[in-house]
Order: structure tokens, then C-alpha cells, then sequence
């Protein structure tokens, strides 16, 4: 991820009542963030981590419209924050928010891990997801020495090494298409016997020469000394246990909504979910939630940027009937 400090940019101000505080700083956030500061409104932008979100880590972004040959994720949302940042929009990051509270006089308080507390009148959610876990011996222990969700952040790292992925979706291929650059084997390990990526990506990384698919194998335990040196994979059709040499394994198994903070506040869908009505409203008048947060949403950069310029609509009419 990136960060970026703006001359132009100005701290932000606890004591103010902000008319759009937006906990996220992705696609959606930003997009959001535009739309609401260019219409004049008082902006607050707070983000647990660097700016950008989940984009902000992908190498290289093919589908979103205007990029015939692609951009860069990181690239791409340094793009979103200066223009959030053009119009005022006020960005906060690296401290997560732990609670969201409505006081009798209709404005959100919003309190933050660092211990910091802004006001707002209205509150979107886009907060996004995080990479799920797949909770086997080594996983936490190797973290940052070898166990990595991020190949665009760490992928460089493991030049002429050999590495592994778990996980043959959309992420899982898309990401690696950097690891292939610079490793000098990839091992894809798939638990189900296929791959559900897009069929573009399958063919581009299946036909590369550096490319070991291993379809119908879970991913048991990460072994190592003080860095990672092996996966142990087993088979799903013989019960076989194979070890596969790696200085690296990239997880992709899917993501979890960022939601815990909003529990008991908003509804939530049986997985965590936001549900948002198709304006981008919560349960809650006040408050609105766009992006891959919300629930039954398709997990695009594009979506994201819809739901966002939604959800700017509505916050515009729900603070003009204030």
C-alpha cells in the first residue's frame, strides 16, 4: 500500500461536526469522498491502514474502464485521494475505528483505536474486507517471514526463490502474475479439483513456464526454521502428504468483511455483511455503506466506485432534509 502526505492536506479537527465522515479510504471511500467534498460538504476520510484499500495491492488492474492497457493499483488510488483530496476531503490514516454511536441530537460519534473522537452527521461504511486466514500450524508463526496476502507488496522479496500460492480464484492468479516475474517457480495449491478464476487469467498463468498447479490439495502446515521453508499439502483424493519447498507462501482463500466495530449497530447479513438497500442506506437513517462491505456485492473495483457515487447521492439528500 501507499501513503501519500499532500502539502494542501489538512489535519483533521475532533471538534468539528463533519457532514460526511467515511470510514474507509478504498475505491468506494473515495469515490464518495469526491463526489461529497466537490458538493461543498464538510469531508472526513479515516482509515485503519494506508490509503488505497484492497486495490492499492494488486499489481496490475485490467478490467476498470479508461485503462486500455491496465494501471497499476497503486497508482490508480493515488489518483482517487488527490482527487478526493483536490476538492477538501480531510484524510486520516493508520488509526481503525472501534465504535460508531447516534447521541440525541441526530450526529455520529466516532471513536477511534488511537483514542482520538469525531463527529459527523452522516457516516458511510466502506470499510471494505481482509483476507481470511486458513488457521494451520505456521500460518501466524511465519507472518512477515515467509506467510504474506500480498504479493504486490512482497513479491520483489523472493527473486529466483521458489514460492507457493493457495488459492487458484480470482485474487489468487491475479496476484501472482507479479510472483511469476520474479520467482523462479510457482506452485499453485487448489483445494477444489479447478480453478473459478476468469478464464483470461487461467489461460495466461496456466501456460506460463514457471507454473505448477496442484488441484485437489489442502495446505496443512507451514514448516520452517526462522523463515518459511516448505508447505505440506494433502491430497484430497489419495490422503497423500507432500512437501513442497518454498521461501514464500501467498494465501488467497477468500476475504471477511471489516465489521466487528458496527455489531448490534446496523444489520448484518449471516456472514458479516452490511445489508444496504440499492441507495446504499442502512438500517440506520445516517448512515450508508458502499463497496465490498456490503452484502450480496460483487468485489470490483468498479462496483465500489458505483456504490460510492450512490451513496454520495444519498447523503446529499439525507443532510438537505436535515
Amino acid at each position: 500500500m501507499f501513503s501519500l502526505n499532500l502539502d494542501n492536506s489538512e489535519a483533521a479537527d475532533e471538534s468539528e461536526v463533519y457532514d460526511v465522515v467515511i470510514v474507509g479510504a478504498g475505491s468506494a471511500g473515495f469515490t464518495t469522498a469526491i463526489y461529497s467534498s466537490r458538493d461543498g460538504w464538510k469531508t472526513l476520510i479515516l482509515e485503519k491502514e494506508a490509503s488505497g484499500g484492497l486495490a492499492a495491492t494488486t499489481h496490475s488492474i485490467e478490467n476498470y474502464p479508461g485503462f486500455p492497457k491496465g494501471v497499476e493499483g497503486p497508482v490508480l488510488m493515488e489518483n482517487f485521494q488527490k482527487q478526493a483530496e483536490r476538492f477538501g476531503a480531510v484524510l486520516e490514516e493508520f488509526d481503525g475505528v472501534k465504535n460508531v454511536s447516534k447521541g440525541d441530537d441526530g450526529v455520529f460519534t466516532i471513536e477511534t483505536d488511537e483514542g482520538k473522537s469525531y463527529r459527523g452527521r452522516t457516516v458511510l461504511l466502506a470499510t471494505g474486507s481482509e483476507p481470511k486466514k486458513l488457521g494451520i500450524p505456521g500460518e501466524a508463526e511465519f507472518y512477515n517471514k515467509g506467510v504474506s496476502y500480498c504479493a504486490t507488496c512482497d513479491g520483489p522479496l523472493y527473486k529466483d526463490e521458489e514460492v507457493v500460492v493457495i488459492g487458484c480464484g480470482n485474487s489468487g492468479l491475479q496476484e501472482a502474475e507479479i510472483l511469476l516475474e520474479y520467482a523462479k517457480k510457482v506452485t499453485f495449491v487448489e483445494f477444489l479439483d479447478h480453478s473459478i478464476a476468469e478464464q483470461v487469467l487461467q489461460d495466461r498463468v496456466k501456460s506460463h513456464e514457471k507454473t505448477v498447479c496442484k488441484f485437489s490439495h489442502m495446505a496443512t502446515e507451514i514448516k520452517g526454521e526462522k523463515l518459511v521453508k516448505s508447505l505440506v499439502v494433502k491430497n484430497r483424493e489419495t490422503d497423500e502428504l507432500v512437501e513442497i519447498p518454498a521461501a514464500a507462501v501467498f494465501i488467497y482463500v477468500g476475504y471477511k468483511p471489516y465489521t466487528s466495530f458496527v455489531e448490534g449497530l446496523v444489520e448484518l447479513d449471516k456472514y458479516g455483511y452490511i445489508i444496504a438497500d440499492k441507495h446504499m442506506k442502512t438500517s440506520v437513517p445516517g448512515i450508508f455503506a458502499a463497496g465490498d462491505v456490503v452484502s450480496e456485492n460483487l468485489a470490483q473495483i468498479a462496483v465500489a466506485v458505483g456504490d460510492g457515487a450512490k451513496a454520495a447521492v444519498a447523503i446529499r439528500e439525507y443532510l438537505q432534509n436535515l
